[in-house]
């Protein structure tokens, strides 16, 4: 599968600037724009600087406004939205091509005979963006201008520019720009082009984006200076837009530089993966898409900290999403290393026996709202150690374990602990939200799921069974876990709903038991235990798919409840009361494909259920899955444009059904990537 397009998406607007790209940059940073050019978000810039990685993520550069001269006419090739919503200029009608190179955007610009190129990348491990032209036809030269705006502001902002002056002054290659006192300075640099620096406020950019998320939608960028050059055929100038002190200028060996870090990956896991070589394309895709999400958490006593950004653009570090993502992302990729990491990373961070939910963008202390995060912990433990048997790392993280078991029995925050008459988790309280269904809008706490969620349960059942066989692994008792896991076994039995043929969603909640169908259930089947007969998990199982079951998720609500929304749009107060009420979820299309497999035993029917991602990695963000998607025909994507736990958990299921369907000892030769 390649991922490109011709005149017929790039010279439609509303095609071109529906389709995101994104670059990452390993360490919380990124690039980001549409196909067309055009700003349509807060959150699109060439140079978005996590300045306190992964977080403190900062705008510095927004865009290149880039126009030729060639055979005596002036093209403009950047396009921008102005506050009377007036597109001007054109420039996307120039592509002829556009694609990815990995996860690198390509564009190919037609200027009558000459065609130029264009690519954007970031250095892995650096604030660093290079924005690289070549010439690679023309019956003469072509002369390059390239306006340089800029900005610095915390990356959910937007900016008015009256009376905000930067000091913008020369340096070898082209200028440095500080935006006050105290901000980081950055540079803007290209060796063999002419540089007029300029200070200048563009007012008024239109983000249509943030105008339909009922978001303040208009922001002004500061033009810095414009840089000039003339290429030859088969000549190239590199922008290099960095925040750091000494960023490479040599254009091509960052390039080549990017193109072995994505080699690499797609090594590590043909070599982890028996069922990789047979792998289409779009996966491939997905391995690459991975990495962007994978970044590092340097602190002070282990420099060498990692995490998972759940999602691009606007979402950091949540412990939920990091577990969940974690045998997606770097298990099923072959690089246990990484997962290795993370899991020590977050050992550091339990409290009273819990993970945290989040890590605030401005550094703030973690917030330990949720009652499943830690939980997950337990099972992505338990699949790291699994795929690697690492005993040595199982060992250091065992008191841990065994710590945010006690803290369960006996109670911790939010109401979280056991109940001893049934033996099941609740958890709870006014006003707080802790389940991963957990919107909330000012004091309104959407689908709050106070009391014994089903997959808090079913998770509290793997964990307590995980550490069952833990303990015999490392020659370690492991009758307390099995006694554990037996009495919520028995107590998992209060979920089933016979009137209605699945789960309660919640039980003993404020208003009693919660029989709406919501996907949660799922996970009672998907994950390597289950509490449930074999009768009851092939009736989960059929009420999903009849019910949820989309083409790129499951509902998060079943149509016919009376909460349900169909349609995630409007204002902050109209998508947050849709998120979990009929909203599709991404993520969730992988566990279900894993648990038809699990009671139909047909692999290759459970993995046709993954196959429509194939078609959304070209739409939206491209090369990527998005966070959701309506709980409507035709299912348009929402939400961020690439989220981790749906490309983990597509990822994840379409691997582990590839390999259960590979007869044995069947092998094909790796395919060489094409470039």
């Amino acid at each position: 599968m390649t991922l490109e397009w011709g005149r017929e998406i790039c010279g439609n607007l509303s095609a071109a600037e529906a389709r995101e790209w994104l670059c990452a940059n390993g360490i919380g940073g990124f690039a980001s724009g549409t196909v067309a050019g055009l700003l349509t978000r807060r959150y699109h810039g060439l140079l978005v600087a996590a300045l306190s990685p992964p977080l403190g993520r900062t705008l510095l550069v927004a865009k290149v406004d880039d126009s030729v001269e060639y055979g005596g006419a002036t093209r403009p090739l950047f396009a921008n939205r102005w506050g009377d919503r007036i597109v001007d200029p054109h420039g996307y009608r120039e592509i002829q091509r556009f694609h990815l190179e990995g996860t690198t955007p390509v564009w190919t610009y037609a200027l009558a005979d000459a065609l130029l190129e264009k690519r954007i990348w970031m250095e892995q491990g650096r604030n660093t963006t290079y924005v690289q032209y070549r010439l690679l036809r023309a019956g003469g030269p072509v002369g390059l201008a390239l306006k340089a705006l800029v900005n610095y502001r915390d990356y959910h902002g937007t900016t008015r520019g009256d009376g905000w002056g930067m000091k913008i002054e020369p340096v070898p290659a082209g200028l440095r720009v500080t935006a006050f006192d105290g901000a980081r300075p950055f540079v803007l640099l290209a060796e063999g082009a002419e540089v007029e620096p300029a200070h200048d406020w563009y007012r008024g950019f239109h983000l249509a984006l943030e105008q339909e998320r009922g978001l303040d939608a208009r922001e002004d960028h500061l033009h810095a200076g414009t840089f000039r050059a003339t290429l030859a055929p088969g000549g190239t100038l590199t922008l290099v837009l960095s925040a750091e002190e000494a960023p490479s200028l040599d254009g091509g060996a960052a390039s080549e530089r990017r193109r072995l870090h994505e080699d690499d990956l797609l090594s590590r896991w043909l070599k982890a993966q028996p069922a990789a070589a047979d792998a289409p394309d779009w996966i491939r895709h997905l391995v690459l898409a991975a990495d962007q999400f994978v970044v590092r958490r340097p602190l002070p006593d282990a420099p060498d900290g990692m995490s998972v950004i759940a999602g691009s653009h606007w979402v950091g570090d949540w412990g939920r999403d990091t577990m969940i993502s974690l045998p997606g992302l770097a298990i099923a990729t072959g690089r246990p290393g990484v997962a290795g990491r993370i899991l020590t990373t977050f050992a550091r961070f339990v409290d009273r026996g819990m993970l945290p939910n989040r890590f605030p963008d401005a550094g703030e202390a973690p917030e330990y709202n949720t009652v499943d995060a830690t939980l997950w912990y337990f099972e992505a433990i338990r699949a790291y150690h699994a795929a690697t048997g690492d005993d040595a790392l199982l060992k250091q993280l065992l008191p841990v374990l065994e710590d945010i078991i006690r803290w369960h029995v006996e109670g911790t925050r939010y109401g979280i602990g056991e109940d001893p008459a049934d033996g099941l988790l609740r958890s709870g309280e006014a006003g707080v939200q802790l389940t991963w269904m957990d919107a909330k809008v000012g004091d309104w706490v959407v689908t709050s799921r106070t009391g014994k969620a089903v997959e808090v349960n079913a998770l509290w059942y793997n964990a307590l069974l995980s550490m069952a066989g833990f303990a015999r692994h490392l020659g370690e008792p492991a009758e307390r876990w099995e006694r554990l896991a037996e009495r919520v076994r028995a107590g998992f039995e209060r979920f089933w709903n016979e009137a209605a043929g699945y789960c309660y969603d919640v039980l003993d909640g404020p208003e009693g038991n919660d029989a709406r169908l919501r996907p949660n259930q799922i996970f009672a089947v998907s994950l390597p235990e289950s509490p449930l007969s074999p009768e009851r998990r092939r009736q989960v199982v059929d009420a999903c798919a009849r019910h949820l079951l989309t083409s790129f998720g499951l509902r998060s609500l079943a149509p016919g409840h009376s909460p349900y929304k169909g349609r995630y749009a409007g204002g902050p107060w109209e998508r947050d009361g849709a998120y979990h009420q009929g909203t599709v979820w991404g993520w969730l299309l992988g566990p279900f494909a894993l648990a038809h497999y699990r009671v139909y035993r047909d692999a290759a029917a459970a993995q046709a259920f993954l196959l429509p991602m194939a078609h959304h990695l070209g739409d939206y963000g491209v090369g990527s899955i998005a966070e959701i998607f309506d709980g409507d025909p035709p299912f348009a994507p929402r939400g961020c444009v690439a989220q981790a736990w749906s490309v983990a958990e597509t990822l994840r299921a379409w691997l582990e059904l590839a390999g259960s369907a590979r007869p044995a000892g069947r092998l094909a030769p790796p395919r060489r990537r094409g470039r």
